[in-house]
């Protein structure tokens, strides 16, 4: 499977109203979610891996789209 391939997929997958509330959702869970100061440091690496998943998701779709 091609890269292109991988992207037109993820753009089928996330189109439409419920593909969009559910990207919506994963970018609140994880882009958008902020910690306090108390947060460890393993934490921090693990939100981190989340926003990287969700930014290659959305990398992906925008691809895919173009």
């Amino acid at each position: 499977m091609s890269s292109d391939e991988v992207a037109r997929a993820f753009a089928c997958t996330f189109a439409g109203p419920h593909g969009a509330t559910a990207l919506a959702h994963l970018r609140a869970v994880t882009i958008d979610r902020r910690l306090g100061p108390e947060a460890s440091e393993a934490l921090l690496r693990f939100v981190e891996g989340q926003r990287a998943l969700v930014a290659t998701i959305e990398a992906l779709i925008a691809r895919g789209r173009g």
